[in-house]
């Protein structure tokens, strides 16, 4: 086959460095849109950025040219940096070290775009750390207690 047809969606969630609650409302939109603007810049089509005070749900379109550890490098860094930048109460902004990625189907798409434009009232009634797990658990994802979180 002489062309090469990708089209993998992924939801990419990760949360700020000890999930301190620093993605404050004034700054939320506009960190959404600038990490959806990565995307673009590295042909990973988002469609929908979301999240809360301690972390950041995308879900996009993996472009064939990037690997996702590189976006996924790119995104924390450009952000990091950018967020940095817009005052002095953002002088110790990081993220965490980790991310989780997850596989969606095709037929999920709404579901997830969903769950991530519903994220406020999510959390009203779960944190970060148990909604994270439950992602671990639903995808069979083995992992290590004790690496996890930083």
């Amino acid at each position: 086959m002489p062309q090469s047809l990708v089209k993998n969606y992924i939801h990419l969630t990760f949360s700020t460095k000890n999930r301190e609650p620093l993605i404050i409302d004034s700054i939320k939109t506009e960190l959404f849109d600038y990490l959806g603007g990565v995307c673009k810049e590295l042909e990973s089509q988002p469609i929908i950025v979301g999240g809360v005070n301690d972390h950041v749900h995308l879900l996009f379109n993996l472009s064939r040219k990037i690997a996702l550890m590189s976006l996924v490098e790119k995104l924390k860094t450009h952000s990091s940096k950018w967020i940095k930048g817009k005052g002095d109460e953002f002088v110790d902004f990081y993220w965490q070290h980790g991310y989780g990625a997850f596989s969606v189907n095709p037929k999920q798409v709404e579901i997830v775009r969903d769950y991530i434009r519903n994220q406020e009232t999510h959390h009203q009634t779960i944190a970060f750390k148990e909604e994270y797990q439950q992602f671990l658990k639903e995808y069979a994802v083995d992992y290590d207690e004790r690496f996890v979180w930083d």
